[in-house]
């Protein structure tokens, strides 16, 4: 009998350490007062953290490839996804890939730009390319695309005005000043080409803001190679 209740013991102190360790490390961290004007806190989709690596894009964003492209996740505490080929949130995994330089100039220039107007919505971000980037057209749902074969393009859905995570649907939704500040903010960040709706009337960086058919809903962020076509 004492055998059997030290034995008894024995497992319900596992199962009690055990139990503490895996709290201790899942257990999220405690939250503090909300702060007036901060813009609201997601966590960071889980299991998908980004993972860095250097990328190279091959040809041109027209027809080429990536290589040790980098995932977005698919939503963070400044963005969220959408996808094109069957409209909803979030994007799916395989159109979320772009060139390591890209990622890293997106994410900033959105936390940048939530940082200014927190109380602006989570910024929408479309597609980027396929995970080894190539043809991206109709067969890939949706209008398909003529470009981001090489992992330099996004999409980027512009503001709304009655602050929704989704596509404006008509440049009347759309929150003009949010989305003009959206667009100086890329065309600061060196974007190779912004190109914006035919009837979205935004203006920017002669030769960079360039106006272009079926994009307003969103503007297109094209970023240049680097010295070499890398």
């Amino acid at each position: 009998m004492r055998l059997r209740l030290l034995a008894g013991l024995g497992v319900l102190l596992a199962a009690l350490s055990t139990t503490a360790t895996v709290s201790a490390e899942d257990a999220p961290p405690e939250a503090g007062p909300p702060i007036a004007g901060a813009p609201p806190l997601f966590p960071p989709a889980p299991g998908e953290l980004v993972v860095w690596r250097r990328s190279k894009a091959v040809g041109k964003p027209w027809r080429g490839r990536l290589v040790r492209g980098v995932k977005l996740p698919s939503y963070g505490a400044d963005w969220f996804t959408y996808d094109w080929g069957i409209h909803s949130v979030p994007n799916r995994i395989w159109r979320r890939y772009g060139h390591d330089r890209l990622v890293r100039m997106l994410l900033r220039v959105v936390g940048e730009f939530r940082a200014a107007h927190p109380e602006a919505p989570r910024v929408g971000i479309a597609d980027l390319s396929r995970p080894r980037g190539g043809p991206f057209g109709r067969r890939y749902g949706g209008s398909g695309h003529a470009s981001h074969q090489n992992g330099l393009d996004v999409d980027v859905l512009y503001p709304r005005r009655d602050r929704q995570e989704t596509r404006p649907e008509r440049v009347r939704q759309i929150d003009r000043a949010l989305a003009q500040d959206l667009v100086n903010r890329f065309a600061a960040a060196n974007a190779q080409k912004v190109f914006v709706g035919l009837g979205t009337r935004f203006r920017g960086k002669r030769g960079v803001v360039t106006k272009l058919r079926n994009h307003d809903d969103h503007m297109h962020v094209r970023i240049k190679p680097r010295r070499g076509g890398r």
